[in-house]
């Protein structure tokens, strides 16, 4: 069976990277800055020495470097560890189902930063960019 857009599977992966890339950083935004929304019930922001201050400089940079495809396996890598730990620690002690715990956005940016992981940044990315000059 023929692929349904597989002549464009690098640009869509590309795409794909780029947008959970931003999207993953609006996290570590609200967690670092108060933007969106912020964190807490004041909506500010989360001192920067604690777990939520790691977890939001992890999201921002690391959100940052997956969508330009900067050092984007070693990013995307850690960012999923970070997902997994944010899982275990929140969410699964709340309930065994994902949709019923909350934790259905932890495991998804988890695995789809593993895959990123093992796939590296590929198209519209800047490590592809400086592959290609060497």
């Amino acid at each position: 069976m023929e692929r349904l857009l597989g002549s464009a599977s690098g640009l869509i992966y590309g795409v794909m990277r780029i947008a959970v890339g931003l999207m993953f950083a609006q996290h570590g935004a609200q967690k670092l800055f108060g933007l969106f929304g912020g964190v807490g019930q004041d909506g500010g922001s989360a001192p920067l020495m604690s777990m939520m201050g790691a977890a939001g400089v992890i999201e921002f940079f690391g959100g940052l470097l997956i969508a330009l495809g900067l050092f984007g396996s070693l990013a995307a890598f850690i960012s999923s560890g970070e997902m997994a730990v944010a899982y275990f620690m929140s969410h699964a002690p709340r309930g065994a189902i994902p949709i019923e715990n909350g934790g259905e956005r932890a495991i998804l940016f988890c695995f789809i930063f593993l895959f990123i992981a093992s796939h590296g940044s590929g198209a519209l990315s800047l490590d592809g960019l400086f592959r290609k000059s060497d």
